[in-house]
Parts: C-alpha cells; structure tokens; sequence
C-alpha cells in the first residue's frame, strides 16, 4: 500500500515471539487479512493478535505511538458496553523487524466492511450510544493535540487540494471543490471532547445489524465534537444517519463539520488506495456519494 512499505512474514513473527514471549511459543500464528493501512496483524492464539507498523520510523518514535495507544486501550476498557481492545504486551525489534510491535487482546466478530450495517437503525442507536460513552469521558485538561483530524478543518487545506489534483479521474473535481469551499470555513465553537477519531467500516464490529465492538482505539483523545460523526457518513444511509444524528442532538453547524472531517477523510483514501487497497477506496467512494447526496 505504501512505497516504503515492510514486509512482514509469519516465520518473522514466529522467531519474535518465541524469543521475546516464550510463554506463548505453543500458540499458533496465522496472519490476518486487513483493509488496515498502519499494521499488519496477526492472530496469535485464541486470545492475541499482534500488531506490526507497516512504515519505518524511528524505533523511538514508534514506541511513543505504542505505549500512547495502550493509555488509550486501558482508558477506554469498559467506558461502554461495547468491546474495545485491551493492551498486553510490546514487543522489540528483532529476526529483522527493525521496529517496536504490540500484543492486544483478540475480539471476536465480523468488521463492517463485511456485513454492511448501514441499512440498520438499532445499529446507528448503537454507534451514537458509543459516540456518547466517549464524549462522556473525563479530558482530564487534555486538548487537540494538532495532528491529524480533529482540529481546524482550515489545516488540511493544502492535503485536501492535493487529494482533488489527484481524483480529477475518479470524482466530480467541480462537486469537490464547491463542497470544501462551504466546509472548510466552518465556524468552530464547541470544546474538544474525547473521541475514538476512526469510526470507518474496518474498525467496527457487527452482527446481525448491531454494534458488537470497536477497534483500532489508539487514536482516542481530546478533539472538536464533530469528529466522530464521521460515521455517519463512513458507516449509515439516509434513515439510520437521521436517527444517529436525533439521538446525539447534533445542531446544523456540529454536522456540517462533521461532514467536513468525512469529507477529508475520505477524499485521502479513494485516489491512495484505488489500487492498492480496493475496499478502502470503495470505503471512501461510497463516503463521497453520500456526502453529496445529503
């Protein structure tokens, strides 16, 4: 997916956790297919699966991210009634994998990508009653910290226009351009509030159109209320996207940004992942039809 991609093999992961975790050199290790763009996963056991970053950083740096994104796990283990994963091991460079790597706990279920929920009401309820178990969640002081999503929608003005450059063959570049012109200069008034930041198909868990679980919760943390609406619009068709929004209360300007942050989302991974990462760029295409059509 990424130029500067690692690769990652089963003997790897093998030899590493045999060395570093020799309690679990019974279990097996199986990788996992992922629309995931940050890790590569493999199941290890019943109960693991073990995480390696697909891009090289500093070993440093990638230990910060782990280590902030297991305070993350353990903050939000049992704020709802959903599963999320829990922390369990970090593990070090090894057998050739030049980076940090990590263990979490294995959650049973199927991902959006396969079993579309979008169609289903209870599961929108089920998405904003998840939505407000995190924004309940204490700060503690904590602001935006100025990366990524979830600050100024005016910050991602030059990564949007380069996402437009490169979509003129996929979308409606005269359609794009005129729906960032309103969102962009949204007024922001509400203060941050804790949010998951990555409400997209792969990182939700279902079954028989309800919300079992929610992965990949290393990005919880302080930001504008509207970044999780997201979902609305990653996840949910007309009906169940009215009940989500009726039953988080949302005003016209909370979703109109929230419309903004789905829109910069989306347009970085239709033309990023069109060939390398298919459902991805379906992922987005399908954000960006119902972005417009609402």
């Amino acid at each position: 997916m990424h130029d500067d991609e690692l690769e990652i093999s089963a003997d790897t992961v093998r030899a590493l956790v045999d060395d570093q975790f020799p309690q679990w050199r019974s279990l097996p290790i199986a990788s996992l297919r992922s629309q995931g763009t940050v890790n590569a996963i493999f199941r290890l056991g019943d109960l693991y699966t073990a995480r390696f970053p697909l891009r090289p950083e500093e070993p440093a740096q990638i230990r910060r991210w782990l280590e902030e994104e297991a305070d993350a796990a353990r903050e939000l283990a049992g704020v709802t009634r959903f599963r999320t994963p829990e922390p369990v091991a970090i593990g070090e460079p090894g057998a050739g994998y030049p980076l940090p790597w990590s263990v979490q706990t294995w959650l049973d279920g199927t991902i959006a990508t396969d079993d579309d929920p979008s169609a289903s009401v209870p599961f929108a309820l089920d998405l904003a009653e998840f939505v407000q178990g995190v924004r309940a969640m204490d700060t503690r002081g904590r602001t935006f910290r100025g990366q990524g999503r979830g600050g100024d929608l005016r910050d991602h003005e030059e990564w949007v226009e380069l996402c437009i450059a490169k979509s003129t063959e996929l979308l409606d570049e005269k359609a794009l351009r005129a729906m960032w012109l309103h969102l962009r200069d949204l007024p922001r008034e509400a203060e941050d509030v804790m949010s998951h930041g990555d409400l997209i198909p792969g990182n939700v868990l279902v079954a028989n159109g309800r919300l079992t679980g929610v992965l990949d919760v290393g990005g919880l943390g302080a930001a504008d209320p509207a970044l999780d609406l997201v979902g609305a619009w990653h996840l949910l068709e007309d009906e169940p996207r009215a009940a989500f929004r009726d039953a988080l209360g949302s005003d016209d300007l909370e979703w109109e940004r929230g419309r903004g942050w789905a829109f910069e989302q989306a347009m970085g991974v239709v033309w990023y992942y069109v060939e390398t990462n298919p459902p991805m760029a379906r992922m987005g295409m399908t954000t960006m039809r119902r972005l417009l059509e609402s």
